[in-house]
């Protein structure tokens, strides 16, 4: 029977390039749940997508010389290529190209206009044309963009803009009465403290500096800015319709019952998204979860300019199964994970080729030594030996509850330790009723026929719970133990498998442990072949020069003050209350400095983590957004104001002089 419906998204990838092994975290994270629910008896409809606006893909796209729907086509493309390899069980997948979801967007524009919440209005002040920013003359800094420290020029841009503040009320209010609606709390804390509380501005909803957008449909020159546009694809994608003839779907579906997403989009998703839904007279969805960020390590995985991790990269080294559990269960449930090549090495060596595969091998293996294949419960035991038959089956029985509740609170990596403890008393179970020896008694070995049951029935239990977030392997589990995964109902109880089954005779190795330094080599291999590439790319995008207005010439002593030194980027958080600033941990040498920059629509954080960079080390400390800055990355600037980060030529350690 039913439990009822259950509505899951992710936030839509942005169709700006390929998605990193960041953004597949979140889109395996959405499935464990999403098949976790499933399977627990939930009607479940899981959403994901593409978001696929913006000025940042128009640009990209004039520079491959396609029209930015080619360009995006092909990107949204490899976006569903990679969810399908990591075995992803989306419902939908939404692209806000999609005619029905454009036009429903141009219906909500014009509603929200006519009832007074859009309104019409000017950008004004001081413009930074590569933030694409304006700023008041009491925001800059040293009259300088606060975010980029670039030179900004008075300016003027028509815009519509939201009235955010008519419904800030509100919103608090149903925060405060639903505490569990923004998760994990520390999020919810940030959210009230740093934005509603002081009192929201009004929100910029459209523009005209750029074309790639769902146009405004009475007003010429207007596009829908992101926000309004992408927000609105989790009601788009099941049917809601502006004019009041919703799907039976939307119906059933709406409000979603988790919408799953990066922390660092938190703010949109809890002030701006409730507040359209509001405006338009729609529940609220049910609760927002950002989860933390998946970064890179202390850069070992990158010794070539700043690559950044891809699931299928992983995948072709690992499995995707062994990627998937390792995305899962290395994440913590409200700080940020660390993953490295050889933490993967390590894991999987471990968990899944020792505690799990080890496991399986050898129960099948001692099943067709002793008894030809056939396992059969025999019921045999001492005292003292069904005290520790009876200890597994409550390990095993109890397992599913645990997970239930682990699952219940979205901690997903406690909730796969909690099967591996079931694992870890199978092997355990093994060391104490030693198999091997029962086996020289003949006189024993009923009971060694009870033991292989015992260790069968726990496998498969282990298996089925494991099935969410592994799924192939568990198939292959079930398969080897010539048997079906079974429900969640059927989990609570202990020897369900049939007695006189036969196991297969050609056990297979689930996962094959590897050398931590052979896979190194071939990573090396892998990143110096795919940088080439990169350069090779780059050079052929763009051939033509850039002249700019020369500075006063210095002297040798001039330059002599000036401390360039190689910087090794370990962490990196996008800065608060800024659209355009990163805020980076950067080793230099022995030290470590925090050096704010105005990048952050050309890199996200997870992309930072790992580069080598070139670093002015001796600037005099400034603060930027209330962040102190203790040196700058260097960046080049194109014609159009985009930047790219300077980046050694060559593999450099960290602090080397730059000279």
């Amino acid at each position: 029977m039913s439990k009822g419906k259950y509505y899951i998204t992710t936030a839509i990838a942005y169709t700006s390039g390929k998605p990193h092994i960041g953004n597949s975290y979140e889109i395996v994270l959405a499935d464990s749940i999403a098949r976790f629910k499933r399977k627990d008896g939930y009607d479940v409809f899981f959403q994901t997508g593409t978001d696929e606006h913006g000025q940042k893909i128009e640009i990209k796209a004039q520079e491959a010389g396609v029209t930015p729907k080619e360009y995006v086509d092909n990107v949204a493309g490899t976006i569903k290529d990679l969810w399908n390899l990591m075995d992803t069980s989306y419902d939908k997948f939404i692209r806000t190209t999609d005619t029905y979801h454009e036009k429903q967007v141009q219906k909500i524009f014009r509603r929200l206009y006519e009832q007074g919440d859009i309104y019409k209005g000017a950008y004004e002040g001081m413009y930074c044309t590569p933030c694409e920013s304006f700023w008041t003359e009491s925001q800059l800094v040293d009259g300088k963009c606060p975010d980029c420290g670039g030179e900004v020029k008075p300016a003027k841009e028509e815009a519509y803009f939201f009235k955010m503040s008519k419904y800030a009320d509100r919103l608090i209010a149903h925060i405060n009465e639903h505490p569990e609606f923004i998760q994990p709390v520390s999020r919810k804390n940030e959210m009230m403290n740093n934005f509603l509380l002081p009192g929201l501005q009004d929100l910029c909803v459209s523009r005209t500096s750029f074309k790639w957008g769902i146009p405004v449909d009475f007003d010429e020159g207007h596009v829908v800015y992101v926000w309004l546009d992408a927000l609105t694809n989790y009601i788009t994608g099941i049917g809601y319709d502006c004019d009041g003839n919703s799907t039976e779907q939307y119906k059933k579906l709406w409000p979603a019952d988790l919408h799953l997403i990066g922390k660092d989009i938190i703010r949109f998703h809890t002030i701006y998204w409730p507040i359209f839904l509001m405006a338009l007279g729609e529940e609220l969805p049910k609760q927002v979860f950002g989860h933390p960020w998946l970064l890179q390590g202390d850069g070992k995985m990158s010794k070539s300019k700043g690559n950044v991790l891809y699931a299928d990269d992983l995948a072709d080294f690992f499995g995707v199964d062994a990627v998937r559990y390792f995305v899962l269960h290395e994440m913590p449930f409200e700080n940020d994970g660390v993953i490295s090549w050889e933490l993967m090495v390590e894991r999987l060596n471990s968990d899944l080729a020792n505690t799990l595969g080890n496991l399986v091998n050898r129960t099948i293996s001692m099943s067709n030594k002793y008894f030809g294949g056939v396992v059969a419960d025999k019921s045999i035991a001492s005292e003292e030996q069904k005290a520790l038959d009876d200890d597994l089956k409550a390990v095993a029985a109890g397992t599913y509850e645990r997970v239930r509740k682990k699952m219940e609170d979205l901690r997903v990596a406690d909730a796969i330790s909690e099967i591996f403890v079931l694992f870890k008393r199978c092997n355990k179970y093994i060391d104490e009723t030693e198999p091997w020896v029962l086996a020289k008694d003949e006189a024993k070995a009923d009971r060694l026929a009870s033991v292989l049951y015992h260790l069968v029935e726990s496998i498969v239990i282990g298996a089925s719970l494991l099935e969410p977030f592994m799924p192939a392997t568990a198939e292959k589990i079930a398969a080897q133990l010539n048997t079906s995964l079974r429900s969640f109902e059927e989990l609570t109880s202990f020897g369900k498998y049939p007695s006189g089954n036969k196991v297969t005779e050609t056990p297979e190795i689930l996962f094959a442990r590897l050398d931590a330094k052979e896979v190194l080599e071939k990573v090396e291999t892998l990143f110096e072949s795919g940088t080439q590439a990169g350069q090779t790319q780059e050079q052929a995008v763009s051939e033509d020069v850039i002249d700019i207005e020369p500075k006063p010439e210095i002297t040798y002593d001039d330059f002599d003050k000036l401390q360039f030194q190689v910087g090794e980027i370990i962490a990196c958080e996008a800065v608060q209350k800024s659209k355009k600033l990163l805020c980076s941990k950067v080793r230099i040498g022995s030290q470590v400095k925090q050096i704010v920059s105005g990048i952050k629509q050309y890199y996200s954080p997870e992309e930072m983590v790992g580069k080598k960079v070139m670093v002015l080390v001796n600037l005099k400390p400034a603060t930027l957004a209330g962040v102190v800055s203790e040196g700058m990355l260097l960046c080049a600037e194109d014609k159009d104001g985009n930047l790219a980060l300077m980046i050694p030529e060559k593999t450099m350690p960290a602090g080397a002089e730059i000279c």
